[in-house]
């Protein structure tokens, strides 16, 4: 019964966390025929709000770093327990493994294959393409945020913790489609990795 109970309470507050960026997309998806059009939209809006455009820029620039110092903190202090499996330590050392597998070396693997090109380089794929213009998908910034929020997420489940981390990550997320550099389905497919790699540092990471 404990277990069901704690895998209820982690699948509601991972949907809590994922909320934020479901909404965003969905508004973006009822009020607009096709990427094409968010594309220009955006584009357009952050031509003539600059102010709203240096905001963006700082958040998709320096908004996955935010957690770096989070896990190194729970590298240290995993580390200062001098228990050779402490959970601190543990949940950092799956955090590092699970973030280079997903969040770096399959996301790149994905979009070097793909080729997918970024929102007005034109509609033709170019796979193996070592061009940047051509690695759209998956966003590897919302792979990453996802990957780095949930597992806090689903660690502590405390209902502020998650709503405030789950805007944060939308928050990243949106920006890349805000600035043009992604394709909001670039962004729905990052966010599916990063619920991956989210889910992978919490389950191998947790004491039974």
């Amino acid at each position: 019964m404990s277990a069901f109970l704690n895998r209820h309470a982690a699948l509601c507050h991972y949907i809590l966390g994922s909320l934020p960026l479901l909404l965003i997309l969905a508004v973006i998806r009822y009020h607009f025929a096709n990427e094409t059009e968010v594309m220009l939209w955006f584009k357009a809006h952050a031509h003539a709000h600059p102010d709203i455009r240096k905001t963006a820029l700082l958040i998709t620039d320096w908004g996955n770093a935010l957690f770096y110092p989070v896990y190194l903190w729970f590298l240290i202090t995993g580390i200062r327990q001098r228990r050779k499996y402490s959970s601190r330590l543990r949940f950092a050392l799956v955090y590092l493994v699970v973030q280079l597998s997903i969040s770096l070396l399959l996301v790149r693997f994905m979009k070097i294959a793909i080729g997918r090109p970024r929102p007005g380089e034109g509609p033709l794929f170019e796979p193996f393409s070592g061009r940047g213009a051509y690695h759209s998908l998956p966003s590897g910034h919302t792979t990453e945020i996802y990957g780095a929020a949930l597992p806090l997420v689903l660690r502590y489940r405390q209902f502020l913790l998650t709503l405030i981390l789950g805007i944060f990550a939308a928050a990243v997320a949106f920006s890349r489609i805000y600035l043009s550099w992604h394709h909001p389905s670039d962004v729905f497919c990052g966010w599916m990795l990063g619920s991956v790699a989210g889910f992978a540092i919490h389950l191998f990471s947790r004491e039974d």
